[in-house]
Protein backbone atom coordinates (compact mmCIF):
# COMPACT_ATOMS: atom_id res chain seq x y z
CA UNK A 1 0.00 0.00 0.00
CA UNK A 2 1.51 3.31 -1.08
CA UNK A 3 1.09 6.07 1.53
CA UNK A 4 1.09 8.68 -1.24
CA UNK A 5 -2.24 7.30 -2.50
CA UNK A 6 -4.07 6.85 0.79
CA UNK A 7 -5.00 9.15 3.65
CA UNK A 8 -3.60 8.64 7.13
CA UNK A 9 -7.05 7.53 8.28
CA UNK A 10 -7.17 4.80 5.63
CA UNK A 11 -3.70 3.61 6.63
CA UNK A 12 -4.64 3.64 10.31
CA UNK A 13 -7.81 1.58 9.81
CA UNK A 14 -5.92 -0.83 7.56
CA UNK A 15 -3.06 -1.34 10.01
CA UNK A 16 -5.25 -1.24 13.12
CA UNK A 17 -8.74 -2.35 12.04
CA UNK A 18 -11.53 -1.85 14.57
CA UNK A 19 -14.27 -4.36 15.41
CA UNK A 20 -12.83 -7.40 13.60
CA UNK A 21 -14.84 -10.54 14.33
CA UNK A 22 -18.37 -11.90 14.27
CA UNK A 23 -21.55 -11.62 16.35
CA UNK A 24 -24.08 -14.31 17.20
CA UNK A 25 -27.61 -14.36 18.56
CA UNK A 26 -31.23 -13.82 17.60
CA UNK A 27 -30.69 -10.06 17.69
CA UNK A 28 -27.83 -10.23 15.14
CA UNK A 29 -28.11 -9.68 11.38
CA UNK A 30 -25.45 -10.35 8.78
CA UNK A 31 -24.85 -8.76 5.38
CA UNK A 32 -22.37 -10.03 2.81
CA UNK A 33 -21.41 -8.36 -0.46
CA UNK A 34 -18.53 -8.29 -2.88
CA UNK A 35 -17.04 -10.16 -5.75
CA UNK A 36 -14.40 -12.86 -5.26
CA UNK A 37 -12.97 -12.10 -8.67
CA UNK A 38 -12.19 -8.58 -7.46
CA UNK A 39 -10.66 -10.05 -4.35
CA UNK A 40 -12.93 -8.14 -1.98
CA UNK A 41 -15.64 -9.78 0.14
CA UNK A 42 -17.23 -7.94 3.07
CA UNK A 43 -19.31 -9.42 5.89
CA UNK A 44 -20.90 -6.99 8.36
CA UNK A 45 -22.54 -8.20 11.58
CA UNK A 46 -24.85 -5.87 13.54
CA UNK A 47 -26.59 -6.34 16.87
CA UNK A 48 -29.98 -4.64 17.04
CA UNK A 49 -31.94 -3.55 20.11
CA UNK A 50 -35.35 -2.27 19.16
CA UNK A 51 -34.57 0.01 16.23
CA UNK A 52 -30.99 0.84 17.16
CA UNK A 53 -27.64 -0.75 16.29
CA UNK A 54 -25.78 -1.44 19.53
CA UNK A 55 -22.73 -3.32 18.20
CA UNK A 56 -21.04 -4.06 14.88
CA UNK A 57 -18.29 -6.43 13.74
CA UNK A 58 -16.84 -7.38 10.38
CA UNK A 59 -14.88 -9.93 8.41
CA UNK A 60 -13.31 -8.75 5.18
CA UNK A 61 -11.35 -10.68 2.56
CA UNK A 62 -9.63 -8.04 0.49
CA UNK A 63 -7.14 -5.25 0.08
CA UNK A 64 -6.25 -2.46 2.50
CA UNK A 65 -9.03 -0.18 1.26
CA UNK A 66 -11.63 -2.91 1.74
CA UNK A 67 -10.46 -3.50 5.31
CA UNK A 68 -10.30 0.22 6.10
CA UNK A 69 -13.78 1.01 4.75
CA UNK A 70 -15.40 -1.88 6.61
CA UNK A 71 -13.59 -0.95 9.82
CA UNK A 72 -14.75 2.65 9.53
CA UNK A 73 -18.33 1.60 8.72
CA UNK A 74 -18.61 -0.48 11.89
CA UNK A 75 -17.42 2.51 13.90
CA UNK A 76 -19.88 4.88 12.26
CA UNK A 77 -23.07 2.81 12.64
CA UNK A 78 -23.04 1.97 16.34
CA UNK A 79 -25.76 4.11 17.93
CA UNK A 80 -27.59 4.74 14.67
CA UNK A 81 -31.20 3.73 14.08
CA UNK A 82 -31.83 1.30 11.24
CA UNK A 83 -33.26 4.08 9.09
CA UNK A 84 -30.19 6.23 9.70
CA UNK A 85 -27.88 3.34 8.85
CA UNK A 86 -29.77 2.67 5.61
CA UNK A 87 -28.93 6.24 4.57
CA UNK A 88 -25.18 5.67 5.00
CA UNK A 89 -23.47 5.68 1.58
CA UNK A 90 -20.12 4.65 0.14
CA UNK A 91 -19.35 8.35 -0.25
CA UNK A 92 -20.06 8.95 3.46
CA UNK A 93 -17.58 6.24 4.43
CA UNK A 94 -14.93 7.47 1.99
CA UNK A 95 -15.40 11.01 3.27
CA UNK A 96 -14.96 9.91 6.88
CA UNK A 97 -11.67 8.32 5.79
CA UNK A 98 -10.59 11.61 4.16
CA UNK A 99 -11.05 10.16 0.69
CA UNK A 100 -10.16 7.09 -1.39
CA UNK A 101 -8.46 6.78 -4.78
CA UNK A 102 -11.19 6.67 -7.50
CA UNK A 103 -10.18 3.15 -8.55
CA UNK A 104 -11.00 1.89 -5.05
CA UNK A 105 -14.52 3.32 -4.90
CA UNK A 106 -16.07 0.45 -6.94
CA UNK A 107 -14.85 -2.92 -5.69
CA UNK A 108 -13.16 -1.98 -2.41
CA UNK A 109 -15.74 0.39 -0.89
CA UNK A 110 -18.73 -1.90 -0.41
CA UNK A 111 -19.02 -1.92 3.38
CA UNK A 112 -22.10 0.32 3.37
CA UNK A 113 -23.73 -2.10 0.94
CA UNK A 114 -23.01 -5.00 3.31
CA UNK A 115 -24.53 -2.98 6.15
CA UNK A 116 -27.67 -2.39 4.10
CA UNK A 117 -27.90 -6.09 3.31
CA UNK A 118 -27.77 -6.90 7.02
CA UNK A 119 -30.59 -4.46 7.77
CA UNK A 120 -32.72 -5.76 4.88
CA UNK A 121 -32.17 -9.33 6.08
CA UNK A 122 -33.19 -8.36 9.61
CA UNK A 123 -36.32 -6.55 8.48
CA UNK A 124 -37.39 -9.39 6.22
CA UNK A 125 -36.93 -11.75 9.14
CA UNK A 126 -39.36 -9.56 11.05
CA UNK A 127 -41.91 -9.90 8.25
CA UNK A 128 -41.42 -6.50 6.64
CA UNK A 129 -42.10 -6.16 2.92
CA UNK A 130 -38.91 -4.71 1.38
CA UNK A 131 -39.44 -2.75 -1.87
CA UNK A 132 -37.47 -4.07 -4.88
CA UNK A 133 -35.41 -0.87 -5.14
CA UNK A 134 -33.95 -1.59 -1.69
CA UNK A 135 -32.65 -5.03 -2.63
CA UNK A 136 -29.05 -5.69 -3.54
CA UNK A 137 -27.93 -4.68 -7.00
CA UNK A 138 -25.57 -7.08 -8.71
CA UNK A 139 -22.06 -5.68 -9.03
CA UNK A 140 -20.42 -6.09 -12.43
CA UNK A 141 -17.53 -8.50 -12.66
CA UNK A 142 -14.06 -7.07 -12.19
CA UNK A 143 -12.12 -9.67 -14.18
CA UNK A 144 -11.81 -9.60 -17.95
CA UNK A 145 -12.85 -12.95 -19.45
CA UNK A 146 -14.78 -14.21 -16.43
CA UNK A 147 -18.13 -14.38 -18.24
CA UNK A 148 -16.59 -15.43 -21.56
CA UNK A 149 -15.06 -18.60 -20.08
CA UNK A 150 -17.82 -19.49 -17.61
CA UNK A 151 -18.24 -23.29 -17.72
CA UNK A 152 -15.32 -23.43 -20.18
CA UNK A 153 -12.59 -23.41 -17.58
CA UNK A 154 -14.17 -20.97 -15.12
CA UNK A 155 -16.32 -22.70 -12.50
CA UNK A 156 -18.47 -21.50 -9.64
CA UNK A 157 -18.89 -25.02 -8.26
CA UNK A 158 -16.90 -28.24 -8.49
CA UNK A 159 -19.39 -31.01 -9.17
CA UNK A 160 -17.02 -33.84 -10.08
CA UNK A 161 -13.39 -33.97 -8.95
CA UNK A 162 -12.57 -36.29 -11.87
CA UNK A 163 -12.98 -33.36 -14.26
CA UNK A 164 -10.04 -31.69 -12.55
CA UNK A 165 -7.59 -34.59 -12.54
CA UNK A 166 -3.98 -33.48 -13.18
CA UNK A 167 -5.19 -29.99 -14.08
CA UNK A 168 -3.49 -26.70 -13.19
CA UNK A 169 -6.14 -25.16 -10.92
CA UNK A 170 -6.44 -21.63 -9.56
CA UNK A 171 -8.90 -21.13 -6.68
CA UNK A 172 -9.84 -17.61 -5.57
CA UNK A 173 -10.01 -17.18 -1.81
CA UNK A 174 -13.50 -15.94 -0.93
CA UNK A 175 -14.02 -17.55 2.46
CA UNK A 176 -13.92 -20.91 4.21
CA UNK A 177 -15.69 -22.77 1.39
CA UNK A 178 -12.98 -21.81 -1.10
CA UNK A 179 -10.27 -23.06 1.28
CA UNK A 180 -12.11 -26.36 1.70
CA UNK A 181 -12.45 -26.65 -2.07
CA UNK A 182 -8.76 -26.01 -2.70
CA UNK A 183 -7.78 -28.68 -0.18
CA UNK A 184 -10.27 -31.17 -1.68
CA UNK A 185 -8.89 -30.58 -5.20
CA UNK A 186 -5.45 -31.77 -4.08
CA UNK A 187 -6.97 -35.26 -4.07
CA UNK A 188 -6.88 -35.20 -7.88
CA UNK A 189 -4.15 -32.69 -8.68
CA UNK A 190 -0.85 -31.62 -7.15
CA UNK A 191 -1.05 -28.26 -8.94
CA UNK A 192 -3.65 -26.37 -6.92
CA UNK A 193 -3.10 -22.66 -6.21
CA UNK A 194 -5.11 -20.56 -3.75
CA UNK A 195 -4.99 -16.84 -4.53
CA UNK A 196 -5.64 -14.19 -1.89
CA UNK A 197 -5.16 -10.41 -1.83
CA UNK A 198 -4.18 -10.60 1.83
CA UNK A 199 -0.90 -11.36 3.60
CA UNK A 200 -2.55 -14.33 5.32
CA UNK A 201 -5.47 -16.64 4.58
CA UNK A 202 -8.31 -15.70 6.94
CA UNK A 203 -10.10 -18.92 7.87
CA UNK A 204 -10.89 -21.16 10.84
CA UNK A 205 -8.10 -22.66 12.95
CA UNK A 206 -9.06 -26.16 11.76
CA UNK A 207 -8.97 -25.24 8.07
CA UNK A 208 -5.76 -23.27 8.55
CA UNK A 209 -4.07 -26.39 9.94
CA UNK A 210 -5.41 -28.54 7.09
CA UNK A 211 -4.20 -25.96 4.58
CA UNK A 212 -0.70 -25.94 6.05
CA UNK A 213 -0.56 -29.74 5.83
CA UNK A 214 -1.86 -29.83 2.24
CA UNK A 215 -0.16 -29.45 -1.13
CA UNK A 216 -2.00 -26.22 -1.90
CA UNK A 217 0.33 -23.44 -3.03
CA UNK A 218 -0.75 -20.00 -1.83
CA UNK A 219 -0.24 -16.77 -3.73
CA UNK A 220 -0.44 -13.99 -1.16
CA UNK A 221 -1.09 -10.30 -1.88
CA UNK A 222 -2.29 -11.14 -5.38
CA UNK A 223 -5.33 -10.30 -7.47
CA UNK A 224 -6.79 -11.88 -10.61
CA UNK A 225 -7.08 -9.31 -13.41
CA UNK A 226 -7.84 -11.28 -16.56
CA UNK A 227 -8.60 -14.81 -17.77
CA UNK A 228 -7.12 -15.54 -21.18
CA UNK A 229 -7.36 -18.23 -23.85
CA UNK A 230 -8.59 -18.93 -27.38
CA UNK A 231 -11.49 -21.35 -26.90
CA UNK A 232 -10.93 -22.32 -23.26
CA UNK A 233 -8.89 -21.11 -20.30
CA UNK A 234 -5.16 -21.20 -20.99
CA UNK A 235 -3.65 -18.61 -18.64
CA UNK A 236 -4.45 -15.74 -16.30
CA UNK A 237 -3.05 -12.29 -15.64
CA UNK A 238 -2.26 -11.67 -11.98
CA UNK A 239 -1.33 -8.48 -10.14
CA UNK A 240 1.30 -8.76 -7.42
CA UNK A 241 -0.09 -6.17 -4.99
CA UNK A 242 3.11 -5.95 -2.96
CA UNK A 243 5.38 -5.27 -5.93
CA UNK A 244 2.65 -3.55 -8.01
CA UNK A 245 3.57 -5.73 -11.00
CA UNK A 246 1.56 -7.94 -13.37
CA UNK A 247 2.50 -11.38 -14.62
CA UNK A 248 0.96 -14.32 -16.51
CA UNK A 249 0.34 -17.74 -15.02
CA UNK A 250 -0.59 -20.80 -17.08
CA UNK A 251 -3.67 -22.58 -15.69
CA UNK A 252 -6.36 -24.96 -16.96
CA UNK A 253 -9.18 -24.26 -14.53
CA UNK A 254 -10.25 -21.26 -12.42
CA UNK A 255 -12.62 -21.84 -9.48
CA UNK A 256 -14.57 -18.80 -8.27
CA UNK A 257 -17.01 -19.66 -5.47
CA UNK A 258 -19.59 -16.90 -5.03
Amino acid sequence: MKSTKYSEKVLDHFRNPRNVGTLEGDDVAVGKVGNPTCGDIMEVFIRIDGDKITDAKFRTFGCGSAIATTSMTTEMVVGMTLDEAMELTREDVAGELDGLPPIKMHCSNLAADALHEAIISYRRGKGEDIPPEDTKKEEPGCVIGQDEFLNKGVWQTVDDLKDFEEQRILVLHSGDESVEQAIELTEVSDRVILLTPEKTVMTTAELDEQLKNSNVKILYESRLLEIRGEFEVEKVLIRNLDEDEDYELFVDQVVIIE
